[in-house]
């Protein structure tokens, strides 16, 4: 491959990708960055629902251009740009102490709450309030792992797009639909009319998740509303749930995190599901 010639830090294209850190230039250019060989691999693969694929520009390391020349030649067949740039550069525009060497720039993919609701999903994950983007993009991968068909991400949680949330992901943003900006009230009305059930995870629900897996009631079409990882779910968005639920504490421990508490409540409905489709 010999030498390449490395983009400026001063170039306009590493300006626009470095901007892309303020979520008020993600909203206007409708553009954020996925770092490292696994989010950009997804990218690459990934197509909006326009058909255009979601990967418009990659900047890598010739080193990372070596090591991953399968991601460099599937972005370039997708049309993409790509620039090679100093670890120095990469570094600056994820604003990560240790890059890995890939960073794409990709176009925004969430789907419309309406779209989800069409579908008739099974599986979906809702994020009220919450505002931590790391524990927003490992519950997305958490829903991701146990097969629910999406997530919502109410109007008061964090930007999907934050370079935390898509870090923490994985990868997964690029796997199933995520919708944003949803009312926590038009989230619940609308998956209740879709004939799907609302569950609240909340460390004082009145009902235990081992009972409900106990009485078979989770077998059926199941959203899981979490909330705040400091102060929960507020009444007012406890009440839109059909039923609150709280995750047992067998051992010592005070509580669970948000990220653990979701993983063990949307596998729970998984496998309530998948017991249900065998009978």
């Amino acid at each position: 491959m010999g030498t390449p010639e490395l983009i400026s830090p001063r170039s306009p294209r590493v300006t626009a990708a470095r901007r892309l850190a303020k979520r008020a230039f993600r909203g206007k250019e409708r553009r954020f960055i996925a770092e490292g060989p696994q989010a950009v691999r997804e990218a690459v693969a990934h197509r909006g629902g326009d058909g255009e694929p979601t990967l418009v520009e990659l900047f890598t390391t010739a080193e990372a251009a070596e090591r991953y020349a399968d991601i460099i030649d599937a972005a370039r067949a997708t049309g993409a740009r790509v620039h090679f740039a100093a670890d120095t550069v990469l570094a600056d525009v994820s604003q990560t102490v240790t890059p890995q060497g890939l960073l794409g720039v990709c176009r925004f993919l969430d789907s419309p709450f309406e779209e989800i609701l069409r579908a008739r999903p099974r599986l979906v994950a809702v994020l009220a309030n919450v505002r931590d983007p790391g524990n927003a993009g490992t519950v997305l991968r958490c829903a991701d792992a146990a097969g629910a068909d999406a997530v919502v991400l109410t109007d008061a949680s964090v930007d999907l797009y934050n370079p935390k949330s898509v870090r923490a992901s994985v990868g997964s943003l690029f796997h199933l639909p995520v919708a944003v900006g949803v009312p926590v009230e038009r989230a619940a009305q609308g998956l209740q009319e879709a004939g799907v059930r609302i569950l609240a995870a909340d460390g004082a629900g009145e009902t235990d998740l081992d009972d409900e897996l106990d009485a078979g009631t989770m077998g059926g079409p199941t959203a899981w509303i979490f909330g705040n990882e400091a102060w929960g779910l507020p009444a007012e968005t406890r009440a839109l749930a059909d039923t609150v639920v709280r995750v047992p504490i067998h051992g010592k421990a005070e509580s669970l995190n948000l990220a653990t508490a979701a993983a063990v409540c949307l596998y729970a409905s998984a496998r309530a599901q998948r017991v249900r489709g065998k009978r």
